[in-house]
């Protein structure tokens, strides 16, 4: 997600990838270098206060609304409760869909996955969900028997069980050598502040640690090892960097990649029908998971409040934030990102912000209708390049402005994650590119 006009709406966020993986810079800058201006500030941001203070400044301005479509926003918070949008045709929480749109007490927004018995957080991958639809289909068929189609589809089965099997033997690799770091980590540092009575341990204390105790002596091993190798931050910041890439692994092992996992039950609408609109509830606000922060981050980088002294300030002033949830622990459904973008365009949103992606979309048609529908209406979409540090030239990401017509979209800006730094630092490590399909860089580490 990311820019507007570079200067106002640079709003795609990434997901942050662990400090362990590989750092971008040993010199970090301040946490807001992203509204900086690269020849004042030596870094490489937006220039966005640079822009209010003199491009901008006495302008006239106009407030836009801004559809955040993502995992749901925090709309209390003391930095954002000032910028959400407000739905001024719905009285709040008295159980009429007073402005008739169909959807009941939306007054900040909408959550497509959710119900009357809860949401929906933890989901699986599409390709996880194709595994299972296809399989109750082809795994006993017949092959000489099908129809022309029914290969074509089976041709497809045949690449999915690829994928998945693919997915689930990386993802159990990555658990098994994680997890054993992880624990190897926890015995060393436990070990090491015992050692050296101290609640904080440095390398250079480590370093000067004398013992023969066989266990001391692998502790000091793997603590200058693995701890020495990454970026500043203190061993403790480490470990819960390392715990939480392994409860990330953990937790596809639990719901990405296991078929027996559902949780659309509870959302309780008719899946398949992508015609159908009006399900989930108003309640657009996270309460529980790890991904639950992202949404809320999402638009405070966007428009948190630059008039008070609190937090950050937002790129944009004159914004509201639209609060739309339809992004799971897991990957979105074709259906409800399709149904979100449906929503924003018929309530007012003049920029839809997209923070997801996979790499299947079974109800690709559902989504290009509804591009196609914020297109007409001159709506701009902004969209994630993605977190693979893969070429999308080559591996397409879903959602696509590419319909299946062959037509591109005409309202889409893919963005790609940009570091403060200059030259190979430029590029965040983790972020997507393509010369043909990623359209611009934008501050994302």
């Amino acid at each position: 997600m990311r820019c507007t006009f570079w200067l106002l709406f640079p709003v795609s966020f990434f997901v942050f990838v662990p400090a362990f993986s590989q750092s971008e810079s040993k010199a970090k800058p301040s946490k807001d270098w992203f509204l900086k201006d690269p020849e004042a500030d030596q870094v490489q941001g937006l220039s966005t206060e640079r822009a209010y203070t003199t491009l901008l400044a006495n302008k006239p301005s106009k407030t836009v609304i801004v559809a955040v479509v993502d995992t749901g926003v925090d709309i209390d918070h003391e930095d954002l409760k000032n910028v959400i949008w407000v739905n001024e045709d719905e009285i709040p929480d008295n159980g009429i869909d007073d402005d008739k749109n169909g959807y009941v007490d939306d007054v900040n927004g909408w959550n497509f996955i959710g119900g009357k018995n809860g949401n929906v957080n933890e989901d699986t991958y599409e390709v996880t969900r194709e595994y299972v639809r296809l399989k109750s289909k082809y795994e006993k068929a017949d092959v000489a028997k099908l129809s022309k189609k029914e290969k074509r589809e089976y041709a497809t089965y045949l690449a999915i069980v690829e994928k998945w099997e693919a997915a689930k033997k990386e993802n159990a690799e990555q658990l098994a050598l994680v997890g054993g770091i992880y624990s190897n980590a926890i015995f060393s540092l436990d070990l090491l502040k015992k050692f050296l009575k101290s609640d904080e341990v440095s390398l250079d204390q480590v370093t000067a640690v004398q013992s023969n105790d066989p266990e001391i002596i692998f502790a000091k091993s793997f603590f200058k090892n693995f701890f020495n190798g990454m970026s500043d931050g203190s061993a403790q910041e480490k470990l819960d960097d390392l715990k939480d890439a392994y409860d990330s692994y953990k937790f596809a092992s639990e719901y990405s990649v296991n078929p027996d996992f559902e949780p659309r039950d509870l959302v309780g609408d008719n899946y398949l029908n992508t015609s159908e609109k009006y399900y989930g509830n108003n309640q657009v606000k996270p309460m529980r998971g790890p991904v639950a922060d992202h949404g809320t981050h999402v638009a405070g980088i966007i428009a948190a409040d630059r008039k008070n002294d609190l937090g950050i300030k937002g790129i944009a002033d004159h914004v509201k934030i639209m609060a739309i949830r339809a992004v799971p622990n897991g990957d979105e459904r074709d259906k409800d990102i399709a149904n979100a973008i449906f929503y924003a365009v018929d309530n007012g949103a003049k920029i839809i912000n997209l923070s997801c992606g996979k790499t299947e979309s079974p109800q690709k048609e559902a989504v290009d209708k509804a591009v196609q529908y914020a297109e007409t209406r001159g709506v701009l979409i902004i969209h994630a390049a993605g977190n693979e540090s893969s070429d999308n030239d080559v591996a397409t990401q879903f959602p696509s402005p590419r319909f299946n017509n062959g037509r591109t979209a005409k309202n889409w800006i893919d963005v790609g994650a940009s570091s403060w730094g200059v030259g190979k630092n430029f590029i965040g490590s983790f972020s997507n590119y393509g010369k043909k399909t990623v359209d611009v860089f934008s501050p994302g580490v």
